[in-house]
C-alpha cells in the first residue's frame, strides 16, 4: 500500500451550503473517509475491531483534530483526499490529511486518534502497532507532510 492512503470523492449538492461551497462540516466526513479507506487498505477494519467485544475489542476515537481551511471545494469537484501516518504513540496515532483538487490544495489536517476499549483509553494491541510502524520506515513522507516518528 505504501504510507500513503489516497481517495477520491465527488461533492454532492448535500456537501455544500445554499451556495454550491462545500460546507465546513462536510470536510470532517470526508476525512473520517480517507482515514477509514486508510486504515482498510491495511487490514485494520473497525467491524472486525467491534466484533472483537469484551477486553479485546477496541476502536478509535478522534481526540483532537487543527484542520487549515485553505481554498474552497464546489459542487461536482472531484477531491483527493490523502493521508499518513505522522507519529505513533502506544495508545494513539497522529496523522496527517490533506485535500486536493487537482493541483490545489484545499485543506490540510493534523489529526490525533487515541485508541479506546471498555470505555477507556488502551495501549494499541500488538499486532495493530506492527503494521503502524512498518508505515513510519516505509516510503518518504508527502511534501507538507510533518515529519514521522515513533514514540
Amino acid at each position: 500500500m505504501g504510507n500513503v492512503g489516497k481517495l477520491a470523492i465527488r461533492v454532492y449538492y448535500e456537501d455544500t451550503d445554499f451556495s454550491g461551497v462545500v460546507y465546513h462540516a462536510s470536510y470532517l466526513r470526508f476525512l473520517e473517509r480517507g482515514r477509514t479507506e486508510f486504515l482498510r487498505a491495511l487490514g485494520i477494519e473497525h467491524r472486525g475491531n467491534f466484533a472483537n467485544g469484551g477486553a479485546e475489542g477496541f476502536h478509535f476515537v478522534v481526540r483532537a483534530m487543527m484542520i487549515d481551511f485553505l481554498k474552497p471545494a464546489l459542487m461536482d469537484d472531484v477531491l483527493s483526499i490523502s493521508t499518513q501516518v505522522s507519529k505513533i504513540g502506544g495508545a494513539s496515532i497522529e496523522m496527517w490529511q490533506e485535500i486536493r483538487r487537482g493541483d490545489d490544495a484545499l485543506l490540510t489536517a493534523k489529526v490525533r486518534i487515541a485508541v479506546v476499549g471498555g470505555g477507556k483509553a488502551r495501549r494499541f494491541p500488538a499486532e495493530v502497532l506492527a503494521k503502524f510502524k512498518v508505515l513510519i520506515h516505509s516510503a518518504p513522507a508527502v511534501k507538507g507532510a510533518p515529519d514521522r516518528t515513533v514514540t
